[in-house]
């Protein structure tokens, strides 16, 4: 399954939001089931950027946020997200 979680950040406060996003990505990537992470900005609005994982199933994601080190880190960036669903199962998994 893949999530991808979508911040609206003003450009000049990106360069310490995108600092705190790997320290997250850093931390969710010890977690269990973690397969990949990319971040990203958005072509047409600069101010759009993305965050992107890779999880072997739901349960493994949903897990991952629960550890202390992950509510430290990750957690209180995440709820900067923009309100949308994030959590995706594959329509084809030979397209993935």
């Amino acid at each position: 399954m893949f999530v991808v979680i979508r911040f609206r950040v003003e450009e000049s406060r990106q360069d310490e939001f995108v600092g705190r996003l790997a320290t997250a990505v850093e931390v969710l990537s010890r977690q269990k089931g973690f397969v990949a992470a990319r971040t990203g900005r958005n072509a047409d609005d600069p101010e759009l950027l993305a965050l992107s994982m890779e999880w072997e199933n739901i349960g493994s994601y949903r897990r991952a946020l629960s550890p202390f080190e992950v509510k430290m880190a990750a957690v209180p960036l995440l709820s900067l997200a923009i309100d949308e669903p994030t959590a995706y199962d594959p329509l084809d998994p030979a397209l993935s």
